[in-house]
């Protein structure tokens, strides 16, 4: 077992030495499949599955961290989903906001919710709001437009520096168009624009900047786990160019060698950005 360890720990540090630091992307999206199959494997509850999924996360942050990624999107619950037997996602909707409760807590990153949290159930949504405005550098008060609190009588505050963390709850690729079409139609009409304006005007630039990610960079890097190779429309507007890793191995089981392997993968792509 030592050997083991010592092999591994060998061939970790000769995959960090070949991720070259001005070549790790800067918004890494990842797709988090498998829980439910790794439950299977091990022979235990679906529930732990997605309990063992949710453990995985903090140690995955860590990793980015150290890498030098500043923006993560972790896909936790798309909008279908919510269509799942209520005996099984009622409890995964509560290892979820437990999880983000937990990362809240930590204070090493910036949370921002993204998704249609309407969608969820009144307290779920209210839990996850909450624990994401904790992690806000303003402190308590007001909330920002990703509801994220403000304290209007503070004093201005250096820069956030810490990684941003996307938490994608109820997410779905063309919900999120669908809601920053709707989004930009109701501040134009509130200026007085009519329709044939706005049609006249429209932009892919105003509907990036009513997207859920607004103000952040598109992903570089987009890692599912679980083998499946498709996007399930994670990201659908932002990932035009990104650069897609599909690793076989389940959530629950990822390792740092295997983020460090996908680093190193994009490392040495040729991006050509629709060029």
């Amino acid at each position: 077992m030592a050997g083991d360890n010592l092999l591994y720990n060998l061939y970790e540090r000769r995959l960090a030495a070949q991720v070259k630091p001005e070549r790790v992307p800067q918004h890494v999206g990842v797709i988090l499949d498998g829980n439910r199959r790794w439950a299977r494997a091990m022979g235990i509850g679906t529930a732990q599955g997605h309990k063992r999924g949710a453990d995985k996360i903090e140690d995955f942050l860590g990793w980015a961290e150290d890498a030098g990624v500043g923006v993560v999107t972790l896909w936790l619950l798309s909008t279908d989903n919510l269509t799942r037997d209520p005996a099984e996602l009622s409890p995964l909707l509560d290892i979820i906001a437990h999880a983000v409760d937990e990362l809240a807590a930590t204070g090493r990153w910036r949370l921002r919710l993204v998704g249609a949290v309407d969608l969820l159930p009144a307290p779920v949504a209210e839990r996850l709001r909450a624990a994401v405005a904790s992690t806000s550098s303003g402190g308590a008060g007001t909330r920002d437009d990703d509801g994220a609190a403000v304290r209007p009588d503070a004093a201005p505050a250096a820069a956030d520096t810490r990684m941003q963390v996307n938490v994608a709850v109820g997410y779905g690729g063309r919900q999120e168009i669908a809601d920053a079409v709707r989004d930009l139609l109701r501040e134009r009409a509130a200026a007085g624009a009519t329709l044939e304006e706005v049609a006249g005007s429209l932009s892919e630039e105003d509907i990036t900047a009513h997207l859920y990610t607004k103000g952040q960079p598109d992903p570089e890097l987009v890692i599912r786990t679980s083998g499946e190779q498709r996007l399930s429309g994670f990201l659908l507007w932002q990932s035009v160019h990104s650069e897609y890793y599909f690793c076989e191995v389940y959530w629950p089981a990822f390792r740092r060698i295997d983020f460090l392997r996908a680093l190193r993968d994009y490392g040495q792509r040729e991006r050509r950005l629709g060029r």
